[in-house]
């Protein structure tokens, strides 16, 4: 009996219960690789592929066999019902960053990645492309909103903001900051591409003075001060820096 499978939808929520009412602890994208450890209730629990994450999702239509020949490149690539760039083929729906796909069809300037569901070829890119520039990436995510457990554009908490860049780039990385930080072993100082570690929180630095985080309190990715950032942090949530990577 078959028990992997992968992402059919734009994004799946994972609940840390067999319950719509439990925390969100993460989230599954298109293409995403999962294992179907048991049935419980009228949930599946799973555990992902890519990092191992282990949770809760409920059953719907999967992908059984999958080839990723792409991924989306954009903060979110809109899905047309036909490959015509004009209102009425629009959908409502969107495959998010990282999303992997499987092209079947290419025709005036889209791509098929599903039946009658198109993207437009400009916002995916070959799935072995990599992009090295960790701060453009980040950027594509400027004001989307904070969502705890989120990784989509949807909304995104501040490890995912990390965890993606690495996904995109075909490269492990931890979903939580806790895991994230004893991953990324060598100690750097504050400087640009560094990234910043307090107990359940983390950041990127732009610069020597400025910062990129998925910050709760102000409920969206923000570009801030690092001096102002570290003590807003020590004073509103008691933390200090734990650790610059």
């Amino acid at each position: 009996m078959q028990n992997s499978f992968y992402c059919k939808s734009p994004f799946i929520n994972l609940y840390d219960r067999p319950s719509s009412n439990s925390k969100i602890g993460s989230q599954i994208l298109y293409g995403e690789k999962f294992k179907v450890i048991k049935k419980e209730k009228k949930y599946f629990k799973i555990r992902t592929k890519y990092d191992n994450y282990i949770g809760y999702i409920k059953p719907r239509k999967f992908l059984s066999k999958f080839v990723a020949t792409h991924k989306v490149g954009v903060l979110k690539s809109k899905i047309y019902k036909c490959p015509k760039d004009l209102k009425k083929f629009e959908t409502k729906s969107y495959l998010s960053f990282s999303s992997k796909i499987q092209v079947y069809k290419k025709k005036n300037n889209f791509i098929m990645f599903d039946n009658n569901k198109w993207l437009k070829a400009k916002d995916v890119k070959q799935i072995n492309q990599k992009d090295k520039n960790i701060l453009r990436m980040l950027k594509l995510f400027l004001h989307c909103k904070y969502k705890w457990g989120g990784k989509s554009y949807n909304g995104i908490d501040c490890s995912a903001l990390i965890q993606l860049f690495y996904k995109f780039n075909n490269l492990y990385c931890p979903r939580d900051t806790g895991p994230q930080f004893k991953y990324f072993k060598k100690f750097r100082s504050i400087k640009k591409d560094a990234i910043i570690f307090w107990k359940g929180h983390v950041a990127v630095c732009l610069s020597k003075k400025k910062l990129i985080h998925a910050y709760g309190p102000k409920k969206k990715v923000i570009i801030m001060d690092i001096k102002k950032t570290i003590s807003l942090i020590k004073k509103t949530a008691k933390l200090e820096v734990i650790g610059i990577k």
